[in-house]
């Protein structure tokens, strides 16, 4: 059992963390009673809101959205929005003028309408959602701006879609969680990773029981960003990683783990715990480029072990630093199988999950000891691939956006408002996703104790049982 001094926590507490060690103790060697948990605080829900789970909003006939943001992601996602139909561009903002001009171009490509345009003041995205012709807000910015920029949307009655990580502290993930609940509007962050084609299929697998009862999934985000770091304005993305410890961008690997174990849709997260290495590589860049590298606080590596209601578990990585291939490390581990997408997709299975199925050659020579050879696996990921993916794979690729799941998660997202439908992914699954940022370095500060994940439902994670994708 992890400990911490008492004295410890209570000094941090005046400083306005904002949490308490309670819950079991225990002694340690001079017979002083330590606390064996962290917990942070649980506002109460108003007594006017209810909760989203399964919410849906009225429909709507044509999408009409604005964009913030047209940097890194946002051109991207103007471009997929051009190919998607009942939608119109209304709107286009960023700081710069150039980057709103060379967006208007992919409309004019594409032989759209203009869009309005704003920018030149960092309030100018205020000016787009102050407009009474949206219905959805498209935030692509730096993360620090994500939440506040959320929140006014939903304040001005806009669904809004917000790029990974929404938030960042346990007090916007609230904020976020009741401005959607007390106004009733959607807010989603744009996970693109979700709808990855193996992590749809390894999902459609396991809803139809071919890898048994699922007991752990793993993720993360593996990618040396030394090439990149020069192109985030005003250098945020490396300002925060020089500044906070802990996992500071967890929803790649979050996403598809919590999908697959239902969280808070009829399991949920208990407790996690954090370990990292000392941070080494950025530092040195740093160095080497003549940049201050003093006091650097994101480790090398930072693990984070999570365990849920119904004793699954889940273990996300972020390396950002070390010179590796890119990965997100998406593997499950169910009764009867097991799934890996890196470094080649592949799947074991026990033979009797395929019993019936014809289409799987050679199938009773399966071992879940070793890899399912080459031609099994085309089968049978053809025999499982998801409806959806059925359905958009061919115009998804077309498209692209990370090899097409970004135009899926676009699409899919318009699909649902168009038909008054729940979304893919709601307020909740956005706060079990980022709350890692706070709570690994709420753990990893105070000597990789155990923090408790908060139920963000309040009380609902357990009414709606199995993710699914709402249909028509």
């Amino acid at each position: 059992m992890f400990k911490k001094n008492l004295g410890i926590l209570s000094a941090l507490l005046v400083f306005g963390l904002g949490f308490s060690a309670c819950g079991n103790t225990q002694s340690n060697q001079q017979g002083n009673s330590t606390p064996s948990i962290i917990k942070t605080d649980v506002p109460e829900r108003p007594s006017d809101q209810e909760d989203m789970l399964g919410y849906a909003a009225p429909a709507l006939e044509t999408v009409r959205v604005g964009f913030i943001g047209l940097g890194m992601r946002g051109p991207g996602a103007v471009s997929r929005f051009t190919h998607i139909d009942g939608t119109q561009i209304v709107a286009l903002c960023d700081l710069h003028e150039d980057r709103v001009k060379k967006s208007q171009e992919i409309l004019t490509k594409s032989g759209l309408p203009e869009a309005a345009e704003y920018y030149g003041s960092e309030d100018a995205w205020k000016g787009l959602v102050d407009r009474d012709d949206i219905d959805l807000v498209y935030i692509a910015t730096n993360w620090q701006t994500h939440a506040e920029m959320a929140k006014y949307a939903m304040e001005h009655g806009k669904h809004v879609a917000i790029e990974v990580p929404a938030a960042f502290t346990m007090e916007d993930i609230w904020d976020l969680i009741n401005t959607s609940e007390r106004t009733r509007m959607h807010c989603m962050m744009l996970e693109n990773c979700v709808y990855d084609f193996f992590e749809m299929t390894t999902l459609n697998m396991a809803q139809k029981g071919l890898l048994g009862e699922i007991l752990y999934a793993e993720g993360g985000y593996i990618h040396q960003l030394e090439d990149f770091w020069p192109y985030y304005e005003g250098n945020w993305r490396m300002d925060y990683n020089h500044k906070n410890r802990g996992d500071v961008y967890p929803t790649h690997g979050m996403g598809p783990a919590c999908q697959i174990l239902n969280i808070h849709r009829g399991d949920k997260m208990n407790t996690l715990v954090s370990v990292d290495s000392d941070p080494v590589s950025i530092p040195a860049y740093l160095e080497a480029n003549g940049q201050d590298s003093s006091d650097f606080q994101n480790g090398q590596h930072t693990y984070t072990i999570i365990r849920t209601e119904k004793g699954k578990t889940i273990l996300i990585h972020h390396d950002v630093a070390t010179p590796r291939p890119y990965s997100r490390q998406y593997n499950v581990a169910g009764t009867k199988g097991y799934a890996s997408k890196y470094p080649r997709p592949s799947y074991a299975l026990k033979a009797e999950s395929l019993e019936g199925t014809s289409s799987v050659p050679d199938h009773e020579n399966l071992s879940a000891h070793s890899w399912m050879n080459a031609e099994q696996q085309q089968k049978l990921m053809e025999q499982y691939k998801h409806p959806i993916t059925v359905e958009l794979e061919s115009t998804a690729k077309e498209v692209g956006g990370h090899g097409g799941m970004d135009f899926i998660m676009d699409y899919r997202l318009v699909y649902c408002l168009r038909n008054g439908l729940p979304l893919d992914m709601d307020v909740y699954d956005m706060a079990e996703w980022c709350c890692l940022v706070p709570l690994s370095k709420l753990s990893l500060e105070n000597g990789s104790m155990p923090v408790e994940v908060p139920d963000f439902t309040r009380g609902g994670w357990n009414r709606i049982q199995g993710y699914t994708h709402a249909m028509k």
